[in-house]
Parts: structure tokens; sequence; C-alpha cells
């Protein structure tokens, strides 16, 4: 009678391949590591700040800005940054050239170089006035899913001292990321090391991260509820001061008023909160913060326009 269902015989059915599992992820920098949930919580603000940004061309651009405060000097500084044309993402693009210059000479600047394609190094240097204060050499390799890096901080090989600072990150899954952080530092009669372990689990809407050393831990939670609404729960305990800190923050966004509020309450009885509005079509962006200590009995508030 034939195959009457249109049955094609076993022999003939098609065989599928075997399913291709993608590459696991880079997991990215170790200081990165509590980068969400820290981007929740609010800037300090005191006194009134004016930052006027001016784009010069596609590749470099300058920032000046004034401060005055109850709390110090008024303060101007001249910032210029320079931006090569190799772009990795949205935001790494190589050569990079920061710099920082206050009124009264000092300087802050940071050299960022792409020597391959997965090799970077990154010089930075700190002066006051006319004297060195820091400087600082790194070298990043960014594997297919890893991370190394090493760091060398105020290498002096006359007064035999030196910081060095050694990172390495796996992503295990496409969710968990593992690593550790070494430090070591030398100078005459003193010498020692800190082990840090660290881990991070990235769900769909939430990121838990996890540092812990012999110098303390480090803890973090960061969840987006949605599109507007977002948390972050922070917990630092330091060994060597005994002092352990809880910090709740929250990040909320408000794009039809053109507004973004901050807010942070800890264990140290803190509480502060950042209001940012945009004032379009004009290019300025006002901000007004209030901070409060009631255990010390303290308060400060600020105030910035930041145009272009």
């Amino acid at each position: 009678m034939g195959n009457t269902l249109g049955l094609s015989p076993m022999g003939t059915l098609p065989r599928r391949g075997p399913r291709r599992e993608e590459p696991l992820p880079n997991p990215g920098s170790f200081d990165e590591l509590h980068r969400l949930c820290k981007d929740v919580f609010p800037a300090q603000m005191e006194g009134v700040k004016l930052v006027v940004n001016k784009v010069l061309s596609s590749h470099f651009q300058v920032a000046h800005s004034v401060h005055m405060s109850a709390l110090g000097l008024p303060g101007y500084h001249l910032h210029a940054a320079y931006a090569g044309d190799w772009q990795l993402s949205p935001t790494e693009v190589f050569p990079t050239v920061v710099g920082d210059m206050d009124s009264s000479g000092s300087l802050n600047a940071q050299v960022l170089l792409l020597l391959t394609e997965q090799l970077r190094a990154k010089a930075v240097f700190q002066t006051q006035q006319a004297k060195f204060l820091t400087w600082q050499f790194d070298g990043e390799y960014r594997g297919d899913d890893y991370t190394a890096t090493l760091t060398l901080g105020n290498p002096d090989l006359i007064g035999e001292s030196v910081i060095m600072v050694a990172h390495f990150l796996q992503s295990l899954t496409h969710r968990l990321v593992l690593g550790g952080e070494l430090v070591y530092h030398r100078r005459p009669g003193e010498e020692g090391a800190i082990l840090t372990l660290a881990g991070k689990y990235s769900a769909v809407h939430w990121v838990a991260t996890l540092n812990v050393g012999s110098g303390g831990a480090h803890a973090s939670y960061y969840h987006r509820a949605n599109e507007q609404v977002q948390v972050g729960v922070e917990f630092e305990a330091n060994t060597r001061l005994q002092d352990t800190t809880f910090s709740f923050g929250y990040h909320l966004t408000l794009p039809q008023a053109n507004m973004v509020f901050r807010g942070l309450v800890d264990s140290n009885w803190c509480v502060g909160a950042v209001l940012e509005k945009k004032m379009p079509p004009l290019p300025v962006t006002l901000a007004l913060g209030a901070f409060l200590n009631h255990w010390r009995n303290r308060f400060h508030c600020g105030f910035s326009i930041t145009v272009g």
C-alpha cells in the first residue's frame, strides 16, 4: 500500500549536527567588577561648581571648571582630552591622552595605548606643582575568556621601593567569573603581600560581586528593576581599620522630565541625594545635591552647572 502517511523511512531522516556552544565572553577589567553598583550611588557635592565643555574637533576637547566652597579656597581646573581613530567600543578609543591641571600647577595625566588587539598599556602621572607624587604603569592582556593585568606603582630602583598589583579574571560560564588580586609592596625595612579572591555572577536583571581577602571583604549587589529604576547594595569591611560599612543606593530616571535622581543611605547614619536636570534645547545640565551625617551632625550641599 506504500507509505500512506507520507512519512520518510528511518534511514532517510535528516541528522542534526552537534550544537555549537557560544564562546565565553571576556570578563573585563578587575577594577570594573563593582562598577554597575557604584554608578547607582550619587557623587559627593559641596559648594558651587561651573563646568564648560568645548569640543574642538572629532579628536580633541577641553573643559574649564571653577569650584567655590566654604571648606577651601576657590579652584580652577583645565581638562583636556585627545582621542585617536581606533575605536573598539563606544567607550574605548585608542590612543587616548587625558590631562587635568589646576590653578596651582598640579597635574593629573594618563595615557592609554593599544599595542595589539589584545594588549593594552596605561601610564598615570600625578604631580603637585613641580614635584612628582605618583607614577604608575599598567599592562593588560585580554584573551577570549580571561583578563590578566600587571601594575607597577611608584617604582624606585635607587630607593628599592615598589608597589606591584597583579589581577586575573576568568570566565567559567556565561554568567560566572572568578579571579583574584595580589598586592605586593616593598620599601626599606618593610615588605608584604595581600591576596584577594573575587567572584561575579551576572543574571539578566541583577549582578552580585564579592571580594574576600586578608585585608577585608567587599560585596555588592546591583538590580535593574526596569528602564527607570535601579538599586544597589554595598558592604565593605576593613580588617586593618576594624571598620564595617553598609550602603543602599538607588537611581531613578525620568526621561519625560529629563531628570535623574540618585540617593543613598548608609550604616554611618549618612543620607544623601543628587538631582540632575537637563535643559533642552540648551546644552545645559543643572545638579543639586545635599548630604547629611546624623552621627557627626554635619550637613553640606552643592550646586553645579554644566554647559556643553
